[in-house]
């Protein structure tokens, strides 16, 4: 009994532990970002850095130099190719969908009094309903599509005004990037000479846990990402769909988002090739909406459990009850709870 209040002494505290961590961590985020980017560049550059002083005989700090310079200059590279395609077809996909609007109006429009026409022997007041909310869901989907092209180009326009915040959040990344790659080793033996014999290992191995499953928890994440941007690049390019490496990479990054998902991308586009009168393409997209979306509810709780070495059950209540209580933010909370929880108790600790 007493070893039961113990251990659920130690789970309260550390709850209690880290919902605060939890919460300065993200609350701090905006002054810490170069650092704490800093830090997982490092980590991530440990083994180029000691591959080069191994092979080649150089000093740490040159080793260090010639990895992160490396490094960042592929970063900036495919981020400079990227945002400039993004944006380039972003804004030739405002202008087709301006111009598709006003050509095909009075198409458009004939299109519901085509239903009415066609359907007069219903009730009225069914085919007044059906049109409405018809008329509705279609300037819906379309405002929201021109809405997110207007919103991608703002946000260019906003980070062009702060490309100087954007400059030295780079060079600080760059250079904490550089320090911490240089001293992680000393640092990490420095502090674990620091330790008494009998806390180093428990140390060593929560520490070894923690890299093993953060770095699993990403790359289940990026693993699903990939599969929903080859799912709908396929697809698109068997369906002729425009634009299709810009919009898949828009549904990988919409993949993330609990509210809006592929749909937002899916739906306005199937509507609008079914006003094409591309009856074949409207439908295939939407199948293809459906298939992507049953492969991705499924896949995902496998993917990240086998991953973390979690039951799926728990992946998947830390997934629901997370969205539910605060939406991204609340999901990674939960996800992160358990993965810690799930960490020290592996290492003894809880």
């Amino acid at each position: 009994m007493d070893n039961l209040l113990e251990r659920l002494d130690r789970t309260i505290l550390f709850i209690v532990i880290y919902t605060l961590v939890f919460i300065l961590f993200f609350s701090t985020i905006g002054y810490t970002l170069p650092f704490v980017l800093g830090i997982l560049f490092a980590i991530l550059l440990q083994k180029p850095v000691k591959f080069l002083i191994k092979k080649f005989k150089i000093k740490s700090w040159i080793s260090s130099l010639i990895v992160t310079v490396i490094f960042f200059a592929i970063i900036i590279t495919l981020l400079s190719l990227g945002i400039t395609s993004l944006t380039s077809e972003s804004i030739q996909l405002g202008k087709n969908i301006q111009t598709y609007i006003t050509k095909n109006s009075d198409e458009i429009m004939g299109f519901f009094n085509n239903l009415e026409t066609n359907y007069q022997h219903l009730d009225p007041s069914i085919i007044s309903t059906i049109e409405k909310n018809l008329s509705s869901f279609t300037s819906k989907s379309l405002n929201l599509t021109m809405e997110f092209t207007k919103k991608a180009l703002s946000l260019f326009l906003i980070f062009l005004t702060k490309i100087p915040y954007t400059i030295m959040v780079i060079l600080f990344t760059l250079l904490s990037t550089y320090f911490f790659t240089k001293d992680l080793s000393a640092a990490k033996d420095k502090i674990f000479n620091l330790l008494p014999e009998s806390k180093l290992n428990r140390l060593y191995n929560i520490v070894l846990e923690s890299k093993k499953m953060l770095s699993n928890y990403m790359a289940s994440y990026l693993l699903i990402i990939s599969i929903t941007f080859l799912e709908t690049l396929i697809g698109f390019l068997v369906f002729k769909v425009k634009y299709a490496v810009l919009l898949s990479i828009l549904c990988g990054i919409f993949d993330l988002l609990p509210v809006l998902g592929i749909g937002a991308i899916y739906i306005p586009l199937a509507i609008i090739y079914f006003l094409s009168k591309n009856y074949i393409a409207a439908v295939g997209i939407l199948i293809l909406y459906g298939i992507v979306s049953v492969i991705r509810q499924i896949i995902e709780p496998k993917i990240v459990s086998s991953s973390l070495g979690l039951h799926p059950v728990a992946v998947l209540a830390a997934i629901f009850i997370g969205l539910k209580a605060n939406g991204i933010s609340g999901m990674f909370f939960c996800i992160f709870l358990v993965v810690f929880y799930n960490i020290l108790k592996k290492v003894e600790v809880l």
